[in-house]
Parts: structure tokens; sequence; C-alpha cells
């Protein structure tokens, strides 16, 4: 995967355009350094045209003494002979114009076929073992996707970890407008591969934001049919490969296309308002993921909009659900006010106490990746009828 560094917003978003989907944006020669300790060996590095001469000059010498199969694409407002020399002296192979998109992406992809020709093909399978997060609520109007939406910008924070958001309310997705993307592939461009899919052909559907990748839903809800269980659980087994988290926005129904993104989920944050209704249908969501095996020991409670006034308090929903809540969300006009302008909460206005939240929340997460447990649901017995396994995914 291509990294671009380049420290001017509006260059970056002109740029990332011409790259393929999944391209990390990076500001400096620091957060590249920062992205490389944490990442595979990646096939290019594109520098930016405002990102200065001898910088750019730096980052190429130190890839070529620590990575020496990762080409430096090089672009520039003015191609003089002085930046041709320099460039050759540090063992650029590519020095394009500044406005030169399609000259960039020619370069990106000879890059990734020296390095395909080098490491074999196998290596842009990705070597990862991502985790899937699935956030659902059996009820529609709780925030579900702006919660979605919001922690997979946390777990992404700094260029630390590499996201991907998939839509799966596969007839009324919002996760793109509420980017404000208007994405070009839905995931609707995949049906009938499940048999040949893989990241070369998934990755060409992305739609690229400046802290994730989203593979969108259909755009219209007539597509959802047409996306088998099948292709779904395909389309995470292969994200997972390379991305460190897959943030799925499940629709609000135990669907067969829900249900099998469960079967690659390895945790779920459950999403309840505190109102009767809701919490009625989320006690029997947790019902129905005991009885089919689904993140037992793996599931984490979100209360959102939770405000003393309405009536119910939050430990009155842990003693009904039997279930202790991980974190609470207090209600905020301003996350509404964030979402309408396209800048989620956790980008517009970082130190909010929403914003702490999705933080914390992330943490709690990536926590578990490392091997801590943070599990907030229940020990379940050991044995179980084998019926209820048949949608479990298999751990270690």
């Amino acid at each position: 995967m291509p990294v671009l560094v380049e420290s001017d917003s509006a260059w970056a978003t002109a740029l990332v355009s011409g790259l393929p989907a999944g391209t990390q944006v990076v500001a400096n020669a620091a957060q590249l350094d920062n992205w490389l300790m944490h990442q595979g060996e990646e096939y290019a590095v594109v520098v930016g045209p405002n990102i200065g001469l001898e910088e750019a000059i730096s980052i190429a010498s130190v890839l070529h003494r620590t990575r020496p199969t990762t080409d430096v694409v090089l672009l520039r407002h003015e191609l003089s002979s002085d930046v041709f020399q320099q460039a050759m002296r540090a063992g650029i192979p590519a020095v394009v114009g500044a406005a030169d998109i399609d000259g960039m992406s020619a370069a990106v992809v000879r890059a990734r076929q020296t390095w395909e020709a080098i490491k074999g093909p196998d290596v842009q399978r990705g070597d990862k073992d991502g985790k899937v997060i699935t956030v659902f609520s059996p009820k529609g109007g709780v925030g579900k996707t702006t919660v979605a939406v919001n922690l997979a910008i946390a777990l992404g924070a700094n260029g630390a970890a590499r996201v991907c958001i998939v839509d799966l309310d596969l007839a009324f997705g919002d996760v793109a407008i509420t980017l404000q993307l208007i994405p070009e592939h839905t995931v609707l461009e995949a049906v009938g591969t499940e048999e040949h899919l893989d990241f070369s052909l998934l990755e060409t559907l992305l739609t690229r934001h400046e802290t994730c990748s989203i593979l969108a839903a259909p755009t219209h809800p007539e597509g959802k049919d047409r996306i088998s269980p099948g292709l779904v659980r395909r389309v995470l087994q292969i994200l997972r490969t390379q991305f460190d988290y897959v943030v799925v926005d499940a629709a609000p129904s135990f669907d067969d296309q829900v249900l099998h993104a469960f079967a690659e989920t390895n945790e779920c944050v459950l999403v309840a308002t505190l109102d009767v209704p809701t919490v009625k249908n989320t006690k029997l969501a947790i019902e129905t993921l005991d009885a089919l095996d689904l993140v037992p020991g793996n599931r984490h409670l979100l209360l959102n909009r939770a405000d003393d006034e309405v009536g119910l308090s939050p430990a009155n929903v842990e003693s009904l659900l039997k279930m202790p809540v991980a974190v609470a969300l207090p209600s905020a006009l301003a996350v509404a006010n964030a979402t309408n302008h396209g800048r989620p909460i956790v980008l517009s206005r970082p130190e909010h106490p929403v914003s702490r939240t999705f933080v914390q929340l992330a943490g709690m997460l990536s926590g578990a990746r490392d091997g801590k447990s943070v599990s907030t649901a229940p020990n379940r017995p050991i044995e179980e009828p084998e019926q209820k396994r048949r949608f479990g995914r298999r751990r270690k």
C-alpha cells in the first residue's frame, strides 16, 4: 500500500484521489517513521510537492537504506535539472510534476509491479490479523452509525492503525453520507466474485476518507438482496488481512448477512438508549447472540444519549440486561452539528467529552487486541449444544 507524505491538507486530498484506496496520508517525515514502525513494508512512498526538497531527499535516503524495496515517487511544483540530479543521487526512481495525477498513478503502479517482482504477488494478500468490530443495535435511531464512524476515526488516530469501515446496513446505509462522501463504487459491485475475490479487486471498491477507508453500502435498497452472506464473510476475511481494524456498521436486524458478519466478529459494540423499547430489544438481541454462540465474552454495551432525566438510569439498564455498561455517551447537540457538517465530533472537536469517550472505547478495544481482556459480558459455560455453534467463529 502506498503512503503519501504531504503537509498541505488541500493538496493531500487532491493527490490521494489518484492513489489506491487505503493509501495512508501523513504530514511529515516524523509521522512517516511512526507509521512505518507499525506496518509491514509499503511498496511506495509518494512525497508531495509541499515537502521541502531537503526533507524529501532525506526521506528517500533513509528508505533506500532501511527499506530498499520501497520506491519513492517525488512530486515537485517545478521540475528543474537540480531536482532531477538530487533525486537521482538519492535513488529516487520517479520524479513527477505536482499536477500530473496520471503520471503519479503510473509511477505508483510501476512501484507495485517492481515490488511484486521482488517479493512475489502473495505479499499483496496482506499479513495482518486485523480485528473485526461490529457495531450493532436491534433498533434504529439510536446513533449506531455515528458510533461506528467516530469509533473508526478514534481507532486510527495519529496514523497508528489502518482502519476500514464496512457499511453493512445494505438497504439504508449512511456511513458515506455521514462523512459527506459520494462513493463511486459500492459492495454491490463485488456480487458474483465470492470464489475469486481478492484484495486487488476489493481495493478498487473502497472509498477513501482522510482517516480511513470505506466499503459503501448499495445506493438503492433493492441491492441488498443481491449480496449473499458468503460474500459478506469473504469481504471481511480479506479486509482483516489488510487493515488493523475493520469496523462493521451492521443493519438493525439479524438477517443472514449480519449473522455471517457476526461469525467473523472479534468484538461487538451493542448500542442502546435509555428508553424501554430499546432496552427490551437489546435484551432480545443479547439472548439471540447467546443462543447462536456469537462473540461470547467479547460484547461491550454502549449507552448513547445517557441522561438521567429520562427516568431510566444506567444502573437500571445493567440490571435488566445483566451486562455492565462499558461506556456512556451524554446527549450533546455538538454531535449532531458535527455530523451535519461532515466532520464527526472526534475529528472536529477532539477535546469534547463525547470525543474523549470514543477514544476511551477505542483504547479498550485496541487493548483487547493486544491480549488484555476488556470483556464486558458474563462468563458462559464451556459446553454448549453443537447447533448453537454453527455461526460461531473459531478462536484460538
